[in-house]
């Protein structure tokens, strides 16, 4: 891929040239901070903009990837190559309609519990806490303390690889746990309508101080981490299995197994992506010799070695 070319194709598409970026370290858009550069980052701040750089993307037949806020990815310290579209806080507005919220993708969820909170809407408690994009939310169907995206989605706007605009339904967006169709087609989010119900402001408010406090006494909130790394494997907790595998505090050069909950694999400051992976390895192999249960990774890995 030519790099100066594309740069300079994407400055037809793109209105604000500071919104693309040649060779851009990754560790400043996850939540990791680890990862080598994208060949090419470029933020759209429009639907107009995105299907641009879809239509560039395939006349030109270059790899890309799509992201959010990044809180649910580790990139490799060999980087991206081709074009990473980022879709975060140029994509973020929001408004209320009674109970139903239309949301753009790049809205972070906490942003939007708020909001929630003050029109008095009941339902998105779970999600106000979770650090990361609706759209990145819906691809994963997000969820925590019994809550999950599939029990509020009404319905999702998508654009396709060709920049074709498709509305889904809750159920057409085929959620699971930890998965819907997002994780099997190249759509990418540009919407979504969520319906909410009407509750009490100081009922809804001590709801979600409950969780932030749950979330704050167990989890390592500190340290730079991806949240949970693994799945919940049927029947069981990964945490635990991590735990009783005797692998709490283990540290392998930057990174380690967080004291506070061992279901997060944590960057201690100075870790590289390979001083994860390699932690994670170890985990997963020791869990699985000792339980016959091989852990799956949450945290979605991208990137070159």
């Amino acid at each position: 891929m030519n790099k100066q070319y594309i740069y300079e194709s994407l400055l037809n598409i793109i209105d604000d040239k500071n919104n693309i970026k040649i060779d851009e370290p990754m560790n400043k858009h996850i939540s990791f901070k680890v990862g080598g550069p994208a060949d090419i980052l470029v933020k759209p701040s429009s639907e107009e903009e995105l299907s641009g750089i879809l239509k560039l993307i395939k006349e030109e037949n270059i790899p890309y990837l799509v992201i959010g806020n990044g809180s649910n990815l580790l990139v490799k310290d060999g980087g991206i190559r081709g074009i990473v579209i980022e879709i975060s806080d140029n994509f973020n507005n929001f408004d209320i309609d009674g109970n139903l919220i239309n949301i753009q993708s790049g809205a972070l969820l906490s942003v939007v519990g708020k909001a929630a909170l003050r029109a008095e809407l009941k339902g998105f408690e779970f999600a106000a806490g979770i650090p990361g994009t609706l759209g990145g939310a819906l691809a994963m169907n997000a969820g925590a303390y019994g809550g999950e995206m599939k029990h509020i989605v009404k319905s999702v706007r998508l654009m396709d690889t060709d920049g074709s605009i498709h509305e889904f339904s809750n159920e057409d967006m085929q959620f699971e746990y930890r998965k819907s169709i997002l994780t099997r087609e190249p759509y990418i989010v540009l919407s979504a309508v969520i319906e909410l119900e009407n509750g009490n402001y100081n009922e809804i408010k001590e709801t979600m101080a409950d969780f932030t406090q749950r979330r704050v006494t167990k989890q390592p909130l500190s340290l730079p981490s991806a949240g949970s790394t693994f799945k919940r494997p049927p029947g069981n907790f990964a945490g635990k299995l991590i735990e009783d595998s005797g692998l709490r505090g283990l540290t392998l050069r930057g990174a380690q197994v967080s004291e506070k909950h061992c279901g997060f694999v944590v960057n201690l400051g100075n870790a590289k992506a390979k001083d994860i992976l390699d932690l994670m390895y170890v985990v997963k192999s020791t869990v699985n010799a000792k339980y016959g249960i091989m852990l799956e990774e949450e945290v979605k890995i991208l990137g070159e070695d």
